[in-house]
This record gives C-alpha cells, structure tokens and sequence, in this order.
C-alpha cells in the first residue's frame, strides 16, 4: 500500500491553459540559461527541468531544438528592439542591450549557421528576417553622421562582433565583445538586459 504524499511533497497544481504563457516564458530563460552553459547540444530534459516543467509541456510549445533556439532569437530581438523604442534611449544604451544578449546567446549563432550550412533553409530565412528586425531597431536610434551609418556598415559591424564574441564563460565573451567595439571604435553603454 502506499503512503499519501505529505504537503511538502505534493506536486505544484496543474494551472492547464492559464500557465500556457507563463511556462514558454519560463522556457525561454532556461534555454538561455543552460545553452549559454553548455552549449547547444545541452539536452532538452535539462531546459524542462531550469524552467520547473516537465518534457510535455517544451514538446508542447517547441518541437525540436532549433524551435527553441529561435524562440530564444526571436526573444532577443524583441528586447533590443524595446530598447531602441524606449523613451530617452541613445545608440549606446540600444548597442549594450544587444551585445548582453550576443554574449548570453553566443551558442545560438552556431546553430544557425550550421542549419544554413546543413540545409535547413527555414532557420536561415528567420534568421535573416531578425537580423533585418536588429538592424531597424538600431537605425532608429544611429545618431545623424555616426561612423556607422554609410550603407551597410551597421550590420557589418554587429557581424564582426557577434564574431569575436567566444569564449568559455559568458564574461570571457562580454569581454571580447567590448573590444571588439572598441577597436571599431563604437562606444557601447552598459552591457546588459533590456529592463522595461
């Protein structure tokens, strides 16, 4: 016979279609998280766990790996893109929201890439529709006669940056990423999240 389970041991309860938002969201931060740590190959178990569900519920919401890596894209571009619409943002502040997010993300850009090379044209074309979004987002605050303004210039930079963005640990990477501007010579405003 079993024994009941005792109130500390008992499941959260199931709030069904009312945590649907909650649980991508929650999602989406562990992805980051333990992708960020251990790369992409990180087993999708492991994302469930960080974000307190179970496998069903990241089946639900994402089919495969590389869904989840573009939720996780597509999340970062919406932030840089809330940055640049803020009230009083300038182009530094908009750079260092998106250069936290390209160190945070830095295993993400592998993935497209590999999916580009490997076929997977789908992944690519969505990457290339954020890359458009990225760069909108930053033209809307790129100060009159900056350095990066001539043609694709922009772009080209945020290229060269998301490449030299490697490293073992998130700050290696920050790092990294901050010479990189410096020696374009960008100024970047503080590297982190966009708090709304």
């Amino acid at each position: 016979m079993t024994q009941p389970l005792t109130p500390a041991e008992r499941r959260p309860p199931n709030h069904g279609p009312k945590a649907a938002a909650r649980n991508r969201d929650a999602l989406i931060v562990a992805a980051r998280e333990i992708y960020a740590a251990h790369g992409l190959d990180a087993p999708l178990s492991a994302i469930a766990r960080r974000a307190g569900v179970g496998q069903g519920v990241l089946y639900r919401h994402f089919p495969d790996r590389a869904a989840v890596a573009i939720a996780v894209l597509d999340e970062n571009v919406r932030q840089v893109e809330q940055a640049a619409s803020a009230e009083g943002a300038r182009f530094p502040d908009v750079l260092g929201v998106l250069t936290w997010h390209l160190t945070e993300s830095a295993a993400f850009l592998g993935l497209l890439h590999a999916d580009g090379a490997a076929g997977h044209s789908e992944a690519l074309a969505h990457a290339l529709v954020l890359s458009d979004r990225v760069g909108s987002a930053l033209r809307q605050r790129l100060p009159e006669g900056h350095r990066l303004g001539p043609s694709d210039d922009l772009m080209l930079a945020v290229a060269m940056v998301s490449g030299a963005v490697s490293g073992p640990t998130r700050e290696v990477r920050e790092l990294r990423a901050k010479a990189a501007w410096r020696l374009l010579g960008v100024e970047v405003g503080p590297v982190r999240p966009f708090e709304g």
